[in-house]
């Protein structure tokens, strides 16, 4: 089965099962008065007259867990609301919860394999790679079947990531303050805090460990070079400069 028809499953069953949602909170509450009526009657309005097709399009959910580029104890929970833009790439919007009231704390853009392998070496060094999430089990696809997702993960354990999060809701800040920040996946045992992986399973009601094991037959692939630059030391992050050349420059953090 392809990714697209793999995508129509996913859609499929979530409509089906219904759940996977609504169990995890925002780790925020935004400073502000309540919405007043007209606010409200002026969204519902919006909401049944205006078209929003590429939030419908976001109809793949990934759950899974990510740590701030060259801070390993900066680790957090990340929601991902995802479309599939074709076969070698996916772009997703990240929440820090799956509830109405969830926060977009950054966005993540997914390639296949092949395309990574077209990318310059620096640019490699923003990546990271998929295979350990997957392997490990911490990477679920919350509310479809188990078949449905094994052949998800089947095509997500050779891809790459470049992730940004620009609201850090994991220090507690009521808005999203400070500059986005590059983030990074998990690639070995033990680096992932177990109460958070604790915490996320009985939210959702799984077993990370179950899902280890289900996906034991799912081949890990070779790492490509550049991905995952971290652990040899090349940790590249974000800076704010007063020079305005300087924005959104790579540094190399010591």
């Amino acid at each position: 089965m392809n990714v697209h028809s793999c995508t129509t499953v996913l859609v499929l069953s979530a409509l089906l099962l219904a759940c996977g949602g609504k169990n995890t909170p925002s780790n925020v509450e935004t400073p502000g008065k309540e919405k007043t009526t007209k606010d409200k009657v002026l969204e519902a309005g919006a909401d049944l007259l205006q078209d929003k097709r590429p939030l419908k399009a976001l109809d793949m959910y990934l759950d899974g867990f990510h740590f701030y580029n060259g801070d390993m104890k900066g680790q957090m929970e990340a929601h991902h609301y995802c479309r599939q833009i074709n076969n070698d790439c996916i772009q997703c919007v990240i929440f820090d919860g799956n509830g109405a009231d969830a926060k977009i704390m950054g966005v993540e853009y997914i390639v296949s394999e092949e395309v990574f392998k077209t990318l310059p070496a620096d640019e490699r060094k923003l990546w990271h790679s998929h295979h350990h999430e997957v392997k490990s089990g911490t990477l679920i696809a919350p509310g479809i079947p188990e078949v449905a997702e094994h052949e998800l993960m089947e095509k997500l354990v050779s891809t790459y990531g470049k992730t940004f999060h620009t609201w850090h809701t994991d220090k507690d800040l009521v808005l999203p303050m400070g500059h986005p920040m590059v983030m990074m996946g998990f690639t070995q045992e033990g680096q992932l805090q177990d109460s958070l992986v604790a915490a996320r399973d009985k939210r959702f009601g799984i077993s990370t460990a179950e899902k280890k094991e289900n996906r034991a037959d799912i081949p890990t692939p070779a790492i490509q070079a550049g991905a995952n630059a971290w652990e040899k030391g090349e940790i590249r992050q974000l800076k704010v400069t007063d020079d305005y050349k300087g924005v959104l420059s790579h540094h190399h953090l010591n």
